[in-house]
C-alpha cells in the first residue's frame, strides 16, 4: 500500500514541477479536479492515472497536467482545488467528476471545465459534459430499432429520484410519442406490473379456452393441435415489438425475468437497453437470449485497459477512458485554435475520433456514435 502512495506521489511531483519549469504562454496547463484522497481516491487516481498515459501518447512536452485534490461531492474542497489550478496559470480544467460539482464550477467563470459526466449533452455556462450522455444511447438505440423495422417500441424506466430528468430527455428528443411505462422497482410490486403491461392473465385464459376446444376431440389433427397448445404458457401477442429498458444491475435483471415470465416471446420482441460497460453480471441471467445496448468501441476499450495494466499493473475505472479522451480533445483543440479561450472554441463542426469512437461537439452538444452490441453466449458481438 505504501508503495502505491509513493507511486502516486510521485507522478503527483513530476507533473508539478513540469510546470513550475514552464513557459507561461508557450505551455499548455490542465487542470486535474478529483477525489485524489478519501473513499473514492481509486476512482480520483484512475483518472490520474489515464491523464499519465495520454500525456504519453501526446509526447508534447509543452502539455502539463496540475492535479489537485477536489473531493467528492465537497464544495469547499472543489472550490479550493480550482482557485490552486487557476494560481498556476491554468483556465481548462478537466472536472467535476459528477454533476453535483457544477454548480461550484459555475462561479468560476474564467475557467474552461471538461467534465466526464454524462447528466447533460449540451454545453453549460463553461462546462462540457463528455460522459456518455442518455441522448447519445437513445439516439443510437432508436436508429437501431427503425433499421430493424420495429415500430411499437415501449421505453421502461423505474420510478424514482431520475424519472423526471428521462421523461425531460424524451421530449426534449421527441421520443414522447413512444409509449412510456413507468415501474415500481420492488421485484414484487414490479411482476404484476409486468403482467399488465403485457396483459398475462388475458393470454393465459386465451390459452386455456383454446385447449377445451379440443380437449373432447380424438381426431389425429385436433390431437397434433392439442399436444402443440399444451408446449405453450400463453397464447395471443403483446401490443408492442421492442423495448428499451432503462434501468441497471439487478434491477434491469429484475425486468428482464419478469418480461420472460410473462410469456414475452423473444423471437419476435427486441429487448433493448441503456449502456452497460460490458457487465458480463448480464451473463449470468440465463432467462435472456439476446440482449442489445449501445455503448463505446469494444475493441479500443480492451486495448486502452490492456495498456493501462501494463503500465500500472491494475485495470482502470470505466470512466477513465472519458477522462483520456478529454486530454486528447483538449489538446486537439489548442493546437488547432493555438489558444483556449472559451468552450465555444470547442464547438466543431467536423467530427472527432477517440477512444470511445466518433463523437460530435456541433451545435454545442456531445453526442457519440456509439456501436450496437449483443450478448450472444457469454459474449459482447458487435452488431
Amino acid at each position: 500500500m505504501k508503495k502505491i502512495i509513493t507511486f502516486i506521489s510521485y507522478i503527483i511531483l513530476v507533473l508539478y514541477s513540469n510546470v513550475l519549469n514552464s513557459e507561461e504562454n508557450r505551455n499548455l496547463k490542465i487542470g486535474l479536479v478529483a477525489p485524489l484522497t478519501g473513499e473514492y481516491s481509486e476512482l480520483g487516481n484512475s483518472i490520474l492515472y489515464s491523464l499519465q498515459l495520454a500525456l504519453e501518447e501526446i509526447n508534447d512536452r509543452k502539455v502539463f497536467i496540475i492535479p489537485r485534490d477536489g473531493g467528492f461531492n465537497d464544495k469547499q474542497k472543489l472550490n479550493s482545488a480550482i482557485k490552486e489550478i487557476k494560481s498556476q496559470g491554468a483556465n481548462i480544467i478537466i472536472g467535476p467528476i459528477s454533476h453535483e460539482g457544477f454548480s461550484t464550477a459555475k462561479n468560476h467563470g474564467d475557467i474552461i471545465f471538461i467534465s466526464p459526466s454524462n447528466i447533460t449533452p449540451k454545453f453549460t455556462d463553461n462546462i462540457i459534459s463528455v460522459g456518455i450522455s442518455l441522448e447519445s444511447q437513445l439516439i443510437s438505440i432508436t436508429n437501431f430499432l427503425k433499421k430493424q423495422k420495429k415500430r411499437k417500441t415501449i421505453i421502461m424506466f423505474p420510478k424514482n429520484k431520475y424519472e423526471d430528468l428521462i421523461e425531460k430527455k424524451l421530449k426534449e428528443l421527441n421520443l414522447d410519442k413512444i409509449k412510456i411505462f413507468k415501474y415500481n422497482p420492488d421485484p414484487q410490486i414490479l411482476t404484476g406490473e409486468i403482467e399488465k403491461l403485457t396483459n398475462y392473465s388475458q393470454r393465459k385464459k386465451n390459452l386455456e379456452l383454446r385447449k377445451k376446444m379440443f380437449e373432447d376431440k380424438e381426431d389425429e389433427q385436433s390431437l397434433k393441435t392439442l399436444e402443440k397448445l399444451e408446449q405453450l404458457y400463453t397464447l395471443g401477442e403483446v401490443n408492442f415489438d421492442s423495448v428499451i429498458i432503462i434501468d441497471f444491475g439487478n434491477n434491469l435483471k429484475s425486468v428482464l425475468t419478469s418480461l420472460v415470465y410473462a410469456d414475452v416471446d423473444q423471437n419476435k420482441i427486441l429487448f433493448t437497453t441503456i449502456n452497460q460497460w460490458f457487465d458480463e453480471s448480464i451473463f449470468y441471467e440465463n432467462t435472456i437470449q439476446n440482449l442489445y445496448y449501445p455503448s463505446i468501441n469494444l475493441r479500443e476499450f480492451n486495448k486502452y485497459k490492456q495498456k493501462y495494466f501494463r503500465k500500472f499493473k491494475s485495470y482502470p475505472n470505466e470512466i477513465t477512458i472519458l477522462t483520456y479522451d478529454a486530454l486528447g480533445l483538449i489538446y486537439y483543440t489548442w493546437k488547432k485554435n493555438g489558444s483556449l479561450k472559451s468552450i465555444n472554441d470547442f464547438a466543431f463542426k467536423s467530427k472527432i475520433k477517440g477512444k470511445i469512437g466518433t463523437f460530435s461537439l456541433n451545435d454545442k452538444r456531445v453526442i457519440q456514435d456509439l456501436d450496437i452490441y449483443k450478448t450472444d453466449k457469454n459474449k459482447f458481438i458487435r452488431f
